[in-house]
């Protein structure tokens, strides 16, 4: 490998990570990339029961109501909706 092989590849090494730190910066202007990670959570997975190896219980808490969902392979299924009991602070 004589030095102009060597050039070329650190040239495009260096390239490449311009390109995805491009990418990076120009996703975070556009707003692709959430700004503040410390933002509160809206979805919550409160608890989960398997039922048999192919179907499960779920209860999925999002924007202060609950969510009982049937998960199995033939398809998914609201059960119940209900507001969300408020939790104490221990």
């Amino acid at each position: 490998m004589d030095l102009l092989d060597f050039a070329r590849a650190i040239f495009a090494l260096i390239a490449t990570l311009a390109l995805i730190v491009g990418v990076a910066y120009g996703a975070r202007r556009l707003g692709m990339l959430q700004a503040n990670p410390q933002a509160p959570r809206r979805l919550k997975l409160t608890e989960s029961l398997m039922l048999d190896p192919r179907r499960r219980l779920v209860i999925v808490r999002c924007d202060g109501r609950e969510h009982l969902l049937l998960l199995s392979p033939a398809g998914d299924v609201v059960v119940s909706e209900m507001a969300a009991k408020e939790e104490s602070a221990a």
